[in-house]
């Protein structure tokens, strides 16, 4: 494992959170008339520092990267000029510095609706929702499922790829409901399932939930047809062609792709004798599989790809497009759907309901910062498009020294037409500051954990 191409991917998309996090601050605090003294990516001591601006605001990048802040000048921090007294902090009205606190959470959530609606206009290939039942099927097999069913709806809800239909049913199952599918047989048929998720455990490590309904994707019968050679591979070598049919392997037949690339990936640097099909005529070849490392594990490559499926068959992937308008309201929808289930998530959490183990820490993300990055622009965009919404969800908690902390003194203030006591607010900071430090060892210790399980 390159460490770079999980630390580079992560360390980006870390960036542009806090960068556009902190913006929002900064535009509303100056639109407000309020002098920004500091700007600063990263806690700790400045690494990078450069004056600029009407304010000479210090433009700062500093050592520890886990944050960002902009500091403000404001009579309780030090001694302010009378003449800029009007632009202190804390000599504007109580609805500006709601405004001001607020603006940060509500960039990120505008970044994420931003990125959805880029990808949604532009368009990605997804995997289709045609679904097959998984080796324990009871939820699915009850409710009539059957091996090759296109779902097309939920509850009357469109869906268009298998992302929408886990997350569609993710929420289900978090109300605990029964949703009726519509889907779309293999026979072109179309019938309706009807699924009870009440008894689906939301939380249980190492499954999914869409297989503990039962479902996993449905694949279709790849026939073990070579498609593309790697030059000087082991096939390339031992004469295999383009559109050679492998019918046996060591005696054993091969009807599909996947039983090749199983057989061969269990055989490295062990001679394998094929018996493959060419204009009719049935050959042999011996093939020595290169050995490569794959997750620690040794694996066997002969260098071969799959010959692509001829027209008119069904295709596992799907390209999902839509229009400017319809894609913006996608896009607004999914980023308040996803911070909607994030508060579910975390009220179930103190409920008990799901587990504190699924918290995660910067180890975590920064893995699956690296891990979409590999896949493709598009999985690395959406994966920036969500810890956004989690860094905007997280920052409007009412906790003290957090964003939401802030909002709810002003709105207390707002409400008995008065500002909160200073002794209480540092009392507030205080437990404040004890919380989430509690929470941030609690994701390392969850972070250290996975790394030693595996």
């Amino acid at each position: 494992m390159n460490l770079l191409n999980y630390l580079v991917p992560f360390a980006l998309a870390l960036g542009v959170l806090i960068l556009v996090h902190e913006m929002g601050h900064y535009l509303v605090a100056r639109w407000c008339g309020v002098k920004v003294l500091r700007f600063s990516i990263g806690f700790g001591k400045p690494l990078y520092t450069r004056r600029a601006g009407r304010d000479d605001t210090e433009w700062s990048l500093a050592a520890f990267p886990l944050g960002g802040y902009v500091k403000m000048l404001d009579e309780r921090e030090g001694p302010v000029a009378p003449a800029e007294l009007p632009r202190s902090f804390n000599r504007q009205s109580v609805y500006r510095r709601f405004a001001i606190v607020a603006a940060g959470p509500l960039a990120n959530f505008l970044l994420a609706i931003v990125v959805y609606w880029g990808l949604f206009v532009v368009g990605t290939e997804e995997l289709r929702p045609r679904v097959a039942l998984s080796e324990t099927p009871a939820i699915a097999q009850a409710a009539g499922v059957r091996d090759g069913d296109l779902v097309v709806a939920v509850d009357e809800e469109p869906v268009r790829s298998w992302q929408d239909l886990r997350w569609v049913l993710l929420q289900h199952a978090l109300d605990h409901r029964e949703v009726v599918l519509k889907v779309r047989t293999l026979e072109e048929v179309e019938a309706f399932r009807r699924l009870d998720l009440k008894g689906v455990p939301i939380d249980e490590a190492g499954t999914d939930l869409i297989a503990r309904i039962g479902l996993k994707p449905w694949r279709p019968a790849i026939p073990p047809i070579i498609g593309r050679l790697v030059d000087g591979g082991p096939a390339e070598r031992a004469g295999m062609r383009s559109g050679d049919e492998v019918v046996a392997i060591e005696a054993t037949p091969i009807e599909a792709w996947t039983e090749l690339v199983q057989t061969v990936r269990e055989a490295p640097g062990r001679m394998l004798r094929f018996e493959i099909v060419r204009e009719g005529s049935i050959i042999e070849l011996f093939v020595t599989p290169d050995e490569a490392s794959e997750n620690g594990e040794r694996v066997g490559r002969i260098g071969v790809g799959v010959a692509e499926p001829a027209p008119g068959g069904l295709s596992m992937f799907a390209e999902v497009r839509y229009g400017p308008v319809e894609g913006l309201v996608k896009a607004v929808r999914q980023t308040w759907e996803t911070s909607v289930l994030s508060l579910k998530m975390i009220g179930r959490m103190f409920t008990g309901e799901v587990s504190w183990k699924n918290l995660s820490g910067p180890v975590t993300i920064a893995d699956y910062a690296g891990q979409t990055a590999q896949l493709g622009l598009s999985h690395y965009l959406k994966f920036v498009a969500l810890i956004s919404i989690s860094l905007g969800v997280l920052n409007l908690l009412p906790i003290p020294v957090l964003d939401g902390g802030h909002l709810l003194y002003y709105t207390v203030e707002i409400i008995k037409g008065g500002p909160i006591p200073e002794r209480v607010m540092e009392i507030g900071q205080q437990i404040g500051l004890v919380l989430l430090v509690m929470l941030m060892a609690f994701a390392f210790y969850n972070d250290i954990n996975r790394l030693i399980s595996g």
